[in-house]
């Protein structure tokens, strides 16, 4: 059995807080806003993964108004999901992801968010997909209030995928 889910998550920029794109810190003035550490590709994935696999959005497993995770890095909530997962039977087959953000340009960062979100999901860095693209200065992201992302994942059932392969 395989299950497709998809993401979308935006946050505004905000000062005096880091830039976290994918669990990597980008170089800007402004970060974005989020009880989280507003990781808005993360909270994409984490979203897709759990709409994959029927288990609900990441606002019910990491409710904003829970103080346990203010500030939290997200990388340790997408670990949490992973976990989720894998107790399901549940394994990420790829992911593809979009930013959308005026700026600041991303293309030099895109490897190591690949290499990060990889190493995360378990997969192989060729199955971890990552783009950044902007509005042409439409919207509120191409005004550069914020930044968006939108995630889609393909999960599989790793007992069925065994015993297909014969273990």
């Amino acid at each position: 059995m395989m299950r497709i889910g998809q993401g979308f998550d935006v946050h505004a920029f905000a000062e005096n807080r880091a830039l976290i794109l994918g669990g990597i810190e980008i170089p800007y003035h402004l970060g974005l806003a989020g009880h989280s550490d507003a990781d808005v590709l993360i909270h994409a994935i984490c979203d897709a993964l759990l709409g994959a696999a029927g288990l609900g959005d990441i606002g019910h497993h990491f409710p904003d108004n829970d103080p346990q995770y203010a500030g939290i890095d997200s990388t340790k909530l997408l670990h949490k999901v992973m976990h989720s997962l894998a107790k399901h039977g549940l394994k990420v087959g790829n992911l593809d992801a979009t930013v959308i953000a005026q700026k600041p340009k991303l293309s030099p960062y895109i490897i190591d968010m690949r290499i990060c979100l990889a190493d995360l999901l378990g997969i192989h860095q060729d199955a971890c997909n990552i783009k950044a693209t902007t509005t042409e200065k439409l919207g509120f992201t191409g005004r550069g209030e914020g930044i968006a992302a939108q995630a889609v994942v393909l999960l599989f059932n790793i007992y069925e995928r065994e015993l297909r392969n014969g273990n």
